[in-house]
């Protein structure tokens, strides 16, 4: 099954979430089938995590760096594929296989610290000091971007659970459309949901 859930039963908003995913990528994901349960939440979600993010004024690519480091701590194979081919695609396959392992190879130095604050918050929010606040500040950070930042990468690791804890398990389809380094970097999570699988996987 690509979830631990039955399909929903068909609506306006249903369809909404699945055709644009068909817009986008050209395939129903199973994320989306999975938060057809509740297309209004999945919206203001996203929207909010928008919302969260803007004041930071970062680029597509920290962005990427963010969320890339985010689901790879977390142990997420289905964000860490998805954003590891978004963000190869913005910086190159090895720069996202290095967020993805934690080396963070050619990254700059603000992109290595928002990359680090990210894994230490996911990984243990108490564990955090002044100093790891500091460092964002050298690296360039106002407060209020640390604040926009860190208050995106807790509503990304939502979003991550709630497909995690209810067993959304990657595309065959983006899967197969990333490069080498990303579908090998991720060695964790639930692997992809292939059409032919049994019924019992």
């Amino acid at each position: 099954m690509p979830h631990f859930l039955t399909e929903p039963a068909d609506s306006p908003d249903v369809q909404a979430l699945y055709d644009q995913d068909l817009a986008d990528d050209g395939y129903v994901s199973n994320a989306a089938r999975l938060w057809a349960h509740q297309p209004t939440t999945f919206n203001r979600l996203f929207e909010l995590m928008a919302f969260a993010l803007e004041p930071a004024r970062i680029s597509d690519r920290q962005r990427g760096i963010l969320i890339a480091a985010a689901a790879s701590t977390l142990r997420d194979s289905y964000c860490s594929l998805a954003w590891g081919g978004k963000l190869s695609r913005m910086a190159g396959p090895v720069v996202a296989a290095g967020v993805i392992h934690g080396t963070d190879v050619g990254l700059s130095d603000q992109e290595h610290a928002i990359a680090s604050w990210t894994r230490k918050i996911v990984t243990d929010a108490n564990s955090t000091t002044p100093s790891d606040v500091r460092m964002l500040r050298d690296a360039g950070l106002s407060d209020l971007q640390i604040f926009s930042v860190t208050a995106f990468v807790a509503l990304r690791v939502a979003y991550s659970m709630i497909n995690d804890a209810l067993g959304a398990r990657p595309d065959s389809e983006l899967v197969d459309s990333l490069p080498d380094a990303i579908v090998k970097a991720v060695t964790y999570g639930r692997p992809a949901f292939e059409a032919v699988a049994s019924p019992d996987e």
